[in-house]
């Protein structure tokens, strides 16, 4: 999808539903990444998408529009590796590079980031370093 110049230069809730919903699709359309989504959510993917734009509105917008326990969701997932987190890092700088500027696109990586990096030491007891993070550690 083709944002306007002005959604590209700020976040808004027509460009975060087309963030959302085009990484998900490659989410789902990924090898690794598929089926543990498909295993977690099966037929509740409307939801699931209704769910994360609501999320990162509330992230990107102050909206408030989300409200839930994110760690606690995640942690009950199985068989997630740290290829996994990498694969959806990746896929959440393609997307947000694609549609966004670079400013708004790496403020938007950098929250991705913090969030899989607890997510990552919840999960394996040590902190990841994905490769954006050697120009921005934060």
């Amino acid at each position: 999808m083709q944002l306007s110049d002005t959604a590209r230069r700020a976040p808004s809730a027509e460009s975060l539903t087309a963030l959302v919903h085009g990484f998900y699709a490659d989410v789902r359309a990924d090898a690794l990444l598929g089926p543990v989504f498909e295993e977690a959510l099966r037929d509740r993917w409307e939801p699931h998408l209704a769910r994360m734009v609501d999320f990162w509105s509330t992230v990107a917008l102050g909206s408030k529009r989300f409200s839930g326990n994110v760690f606690a969701k995640h942690m009950a997932l199985e068989g997630v590796t740290p290829a996994h987190f990498a694969a959806w890092v990746r896929l959440w700088g393609e997307h947000t590079e694609r549609l966004f500027e670079p400013e708004v696109a790496r403020e938007l990586q950098a929250t991705a980031h913090g969030i899989a990096r607890n997510l990552f030491q919840g999960y394996f007891g040590t902190r990841p370093v994905f490769a954006a993070d050697a120009a921005d550690p934060r």
